[in-house]
């Protein structure tokens, strides 16, 4: 495939991951065959800051794990609303993580 596609998609979609992620994806990308890089292009992404500003507005009612495809920890949260406050502002700093690593996840999927 093409670099200058690759290097494209990696601006357009590299805030998505974690830095040290991009690197990797990139090499598989270059390796990719061609028949594989619609599907790679339509994917869709989980952005972290909105994932950030739904576990600030409702991460007690578990909204944001919902939002990710975390629907376990989603409905503990919702039951235990946030964990009694505290598993809420754990996630608060966590939040853009797990969406990173959701990305990869999905990523990973069309990629190997």
């Amino acid at each position: 495939m093409e670099a200058q596609k690759v290097d494209m998609f990696i601006m357009a979609n590299g805030k998505f991951f974690e830095s040290y992620q991009v690197a990797q994806i990139r090499d598989r990308l270059i390796a990719l065959d061609d028949s594989k890089w619609i599907a790679i292009q339509t994917v869709q992404f989980k952005d972290p800051t909105t994932c950030l500003i739904i576990s600030l507005l409702g991460g007690s009612l578990g909204i944001d794990r919902f939002f990710i495809g975390d629907t376990g920890l989603g409905v503990g949260k919702l039951l235990t609303c946030g964990g009694l406050g505290i598993w809420a502002i754990v996630d608060w700093f966590m939040i853009m993580g797990a969406a990173r690593e959701k990305n990869m996840e999905k990523i990973k999927q069309l990629l190997y």
